[in-house]
């Protein structure tokens, strides 16, 4: 029973040599929070400091809020992911259908003032997510056939101002992540495909940093850093038709990454934001995959990746303010090494959206936002092709309370 044990162990690694989980639970970081910097695709969020989520976008910016917020927002990612198969893709079964859906999201953020320097913030946010489900007899099914994963992240933090110009901030993060990945295995013979399935969850933490910078009543910049986190997710690994399962752990990485941005005020209706930032996801090479006494390290080529932001705010009268942005997001991994789980390319996101002040305590916001992911084209040993429609639709809402 032993011995059979481990050849099937072996027969898992060998299945997961040409799927991502790495992708699946990290891939690009999130960039919708249900917050109303989604209206200028992001630009400017570490600079404006207008409201609660500051707490998350940059708590060196909660000097800047006078008194208490609360913040609740709430949304929904809406994707598309049709692939189309290359005739070179040696194995059949069709595009796969439509792999994306509807994902809701939200997120919740507090600012508390403990004196007029010292802030105190907490945020609850998605960190990063996926969900993908292609047919089971798809021609990629050797990669993926469905996945899950989602990453939270709760974040307490204290700002403080230094002095007229300058505030700092530092926060400790603590994230749950949790991912269930299903690929096909090619049996040899004629006997039917068999199935690896992977599930597992974490919880680590991490710390980051927060500064924010104000040269004039009218100008500011923002800067935020994060820390890596270590996921170790520790659950099982089940083969069908066997009926098998074993503990495994899958150990990989969510990466550091850096933002900066600036806000400025050209008079009292309009204001130009920016943003730009890099993501470490080069340390992405291998990510190790342990179960029943043996060990597979699973090769992945990524790149870091840099993000550009602009956005515009105009008010047109004093309960409303309106927005849009565009952003661009470079690429994480080529043609050959991209796989199906997460089908990345570069990243254009077109941004709007709107404020209105319901009272002198309330203001709510809404924004609407198209991500175009690029044809995510693949070749690798096996899939060939592109995405013929490859995008996310994200609508969202938010509330914030001042007192």
């Amino acid at each position: 029973m032993r011995s059979k044990l481990r050849r099937i162990i072996c027969g898992v690694f060998v299945l997961l040599l040409s799927t991502s989980v790495t992708v699946t639970a990290g891939g690009l970081y999130l960039q919708e929070f249900a917050t109303p910097s989604t209206g200028t695709a992001s630009a400017g969020a570490q600079a404006w400091a207008h409201d609660a989520s500051t707490a998350f976008h940059n708590p060196a910016g909660m000097t800047r809020i006078e008194g208490n917020q609360v913040m609740v927002g709430a949304g929904a990612l809406i994707t598309t992911h049709e692939f189309e198969t290359s005739s070179s893709t040696p194995y059949g079964g069709g595009n796969g259908g439509d792999a994306g859906g509807t994902t809701p999201f939200g997120s919740a953020h507090m600012v508390y003032g403990l004196s007029d320097d010292l802030k105190l913030g907490v945020s609850l946010t998605a960190q990063s997510g996926a969900s993908m489900d292609y047919n089971d007899t798809w021609s990629g099914r050797y990669q993926c056939q469905s996945v899950d994963i989602i990453a939270m992240a709760l974040n307490s933090s204290l700002g403080y101002k230094v002095n007229d110009w300058l505030s700092v901030a530092g926060g400790i993060s603590m994230i749950y992540a949790d991912l269930e990945l299903e690929v096909a295995g090619n049996r040899p013979g004629n006997l039917s495909d068999g199935k690896a399935t992977i599930d597992g969850d974490d919880t680590q933490g991490t710390f980051n940093l927060g500064a924010m910078i104000e040269l004039s009543s009218d100008t500011r910049l923002g800067f935020t850093y994060w820390y890596e986190t270590e996921l170790d997710f520790s659950g099982d690994i089940s083969l069908s038709p066997s009926g098998l399962t074993t503990a495994s752990d899958t150990s990989l990485v969510l990466p550091q990454w850096a933002r900066a941005s600036i806000y400025h005020a050209l008079n009292k209706k309009v204001a130009l934001l920016g943003s730009i930032g890099w993501e470490d996801w080069s340390s992405l090479d291998n990510i190790t995959l342990s179960a029943n006494g043996g060990t597979q390290p699973l090769q992945r080529n990524w790149d870091d990746t840099w993000h550009f932001s602009a956005g515009i705010h105009y008010r047109i009268s004093d309960p409303w303010l309106l927005q849009c942005g565009i952003a661009y997001d470079t690429s994480p991994v080529d043609a050959e090494d991209r796989t199906a789980d997460m089908p990345v390319d570069r990243q254009i996101r077109y941004a709007m959206g709107a404020l209105y002040s319901w009272s002198e305590s309330l203001t709510i916001g809404g924004a609407l936002e198209y991500v175009d992911l690029g044809d995510a084209e693949i070749s690798g040993n096996s899939l060939v092709g592109k995405y013929d429609e490859n995008n996310m639709i994200v609508a969202s809402v938010s509330f914030n309370w001042q007192w």
